[in-house]
């Protein structure tokens, strides 16, 4: 017999596992309720320059003339700053992890593709002077017919720099799922169901608005004080923009005032960098809480089209799901956000049919990206409003329906990787339970390794 070197479980280590169930004290939370916490925003320094961005008014539209002459006879504006000045105007987030064309420019330079995109960036010594300088930049645009709708989209005219309205995975429009044969399976099946489901655009709305604060450090680096939530995105892709050596920024990331997925994406740094290295003096890029709601990525819309072939016993034979996904005018991390969500299909159950069409769709709405959960938490509303309505269909009860088609151990997902480490079964045992529900004696012997899915697996 093997013996247990117990040692390393002292007195004073196993004091350390006894905050499971009990209530401790966050490490910040005193910081907070006093003011002592420290945001970027609190980091001052002579002689700043403040940014404000002129924005697009259009939703799509060429420019046809972009006057900032005005906006230097403002008292107080130091320098306007256009697409010219930046080194690498084209960028795309997960660029690093081969995710994505460049397709987002820093500043706009021929055409605009949503309401609210950067135009030119006013530096000057206070904010109002910056925001007054703003407002007299001339923008004269030729507008251009929007895209608003996703599947209208997939057959408009291409109004991305990279030829498509769709991103390409891999030579294919969308990302795909092929498991058995869902057609001859509907073909069997005792019901049919089919179903639409939508979401709308969610913003974070943060406590704390995106922003920056860039010193230089006079040896040629620059300090940036920001409060993004992808500190290492942010670093790696400003350098890029720049054309500077990664080591010549310096990141500093403080606390979060609310992100919630909403502050991963590269905005504010490049340009404020771009400002402090041209002007060599500290910038500020700050959001204001109309900018917050306005052009901050939000959580992105999707539709659902789901069509279910279902057996009189309750057991789903075949799922057929064709996905939209809202990126925006720019993929940011909607590229990855959609491969989570097909990576997600068919839900955690067994379906020996399944087909999945997952679309990552460019319109002319503000870009979205990254929200708690993206890619699955729309996803699984979607399905699990399906199983509701099927459940009504076969006047099941719901979780009953769930647990006779819910996947175990051993099964094979439709990915084609063999479940391990399930949980359903147990959790809707538990879910029951709590809710004072009462499941028949064939659904309390149910387990995620010891009775096989409905679907086949004994």
């Amino acid at each position: 017999m093997e013996t247990i070197d117990t040692s390393f479980f002292t007195e004073e280590r196993a004091g350390s596992f006894n905050t499971v169930g009990t209530s401790t004290e966050r490490a910040d939370a005193r910081g907070h309720v006093t003011g002592r916490t420290q945001f970027y925003e609190d980091v001052s320094f002579p002689n700043t320059l403040h940014l404000k961005m002129v924005r697009s008014t259009k939703h799509h539209a060429l420019i046809k003339k972009l006057d900032v002459a005005p906006a230097m006879k403002v008292p107080g504006v130091v320098r306007v700053l256009t697409w010219k000045d930046v080194p690498n105007n084209w960028y795309t987030i997960l660029k690093l992890i081969g995710v994505g064309p460049d397709d987002e420019p820093v500043l706009a330079e021929d055409r605009v593709r949503f309401i609210g995109e950067q135009i030119c960036a006013v530096l000057a010594e206070t904010p109002q002077a910056a925001a007054e300088g703003a407002k007299r930049v001339k923008v004269v645009y030729e507008e251009l017919p929007p895209v608003f709708d996703v599947e209208e989209a997939m057959t408009s005219k291409p109004f991305t720099n990279h030829g498509s309205n769709y991103y390409i995975y891999e030579g294919h429009n969308c990302r795909r799922i092929r498991f058995g044969d869902v057609e001859t399976a509907f073909k069997q099946a005792d019901h049919i169901l089919e179903c639409r489901y939508n979401s709308a655009p969610i913003e974070h709305a943060p406590t704390e608005t995106t922003g920056c604060v860039v010193k230089p450090e006079g040896n040629g680096r620059y300090t940036i004080y920001s409060n993004t939530q992808a500190l290492y995105f942010t670093l790696d892709n400003t350098a890029l923009i720049l054309g500077v050596q990664f080591n010549k920024l310096r990141m500093i990331g403080g606390t979060v005032g609310g992100g919630f997925g909403g502050k991963v994406d590269v905005i504010v740094e490049p340009i404020a960098t771009l400002g402090a290295m041209l002007t060599n003096r500290p910038v500020k890029y700050a959001y204001s809480r109309a900018e917050e709601m306005q052009v901050s990525s939000p959580r992105a819309a999707e539709r659902f089209y789901i069509k279910d072939g279902i057996m009189k016993d309750g057991r789903i034979f075949a799922r057929k799901i064709t996905l939209y996904v809202d990126a925006g005018a720019y993929c940011r991390h909607s590229t990855y956000g959609t491969t989570k969500a097909a990576a997600h299909m068919p839900g955690p159950y067994t379906i020996p049919n399944v087909h999945v069409d997952a679309y990552c769709v460019y319109t002319n709405r503000t870009p979205s990206s990254a929200m708690r959960g993206f890619g699955v938490t729309i996803a699984d509303f979607a399905l699990e409003s399906q199983m509701d309505q099927i459940a009504r269909l076969l006047k099941m009860d719901p979780i009953e329906f769930r647990l006779k088609n819910a996947y175990r151990d051993g099964d094979m997902k439709a990915h084609r990787k063999e479940v391990e480490g399930a949980a359903l079964v147990e959790v809707l045992q538990a879910a029951a339970k709590q809710s004072g529900q009462k499941l028949s004696s064939e659904f309390l012997a149910m387990s995620s390794y010891g009775w096989g899915s409905a679907n086949g697996k004994a």
